[in-house]
């Protein structure tokens, strides 16, 4: 069988893959290179409980389907369902574990200090919640990139018909 070309919703993906990548490095703190240890079987354990090491990993295969998106590069259908199945769940949780990380790593005694300084928390008109509605936004934003990924693969498997194809 001809190879069908790459669905749109597919092509689509390199933007989104970089706004995903570059959202998770930030919300993180992921280095540019991170060591994994295959000391033995179960070195993994701890290393999987890590959000930045777990991020690290989303990000790896944020870069291969970007790759796999492009135009004339080869893949098929399990791939590409397999690569978003496996990159779900860390996007799924990536918004919780981000705020949760910011707030375990926030200085509260600086953060009740500026509030006190301030005469306490601002009300509605004077610009409360502004910093939520920004986080709600941002991850409003990070959730709609995450559905891209769905779609797309939904795409894939529309226009192979539900058979594993490949695509270029």
């Amino acid at each position: 069988m001809e190879p069908l070309p790459k669905p749109d919703a597919l092509l689509a993906l390199h933007g989104v893959t970089e706004e995903l990548f570059d959202t998770l490095r930030v919300w993180f703190d992921v280095p540019e290179r991170v060591t994994l240890s295959l000391e033995d079987v179960d070195s993994a354990v701890a290393e999987l409980a890590d959000p930045v090491l777990v991020a690290a990993l989303a990000m790896r295969k944020l870069q291969a389907l970007r790759l796999l998106a492009q135009p004339g590069v080869r893949t098929s259908t399990d791939v590409v369902v397999s690569i978003v199945q496996d990159l779900d769940r860390a996007l799924l949780h990536a918004p919780a574990l981000h705020l949760e990380r910011r707030a375990r790593l926030a200085d509260w005694d600086a953060a009740f200090e500026a509030l006190v300084e301030s005469g306490g928390p601002a009300g509605e008109d004077e610009g409360a919640g502004a910093d939520g509605g920004e986080e709600d936004a941002e991850v409003q934003a990070f959730r709609a990139l995450h559905g891209r990924l769905h779609e797309a693969a939904q795409a894939v498997v529309e226009a192979s018909e539900g058979r594993i194809r490949y695509f270029v």
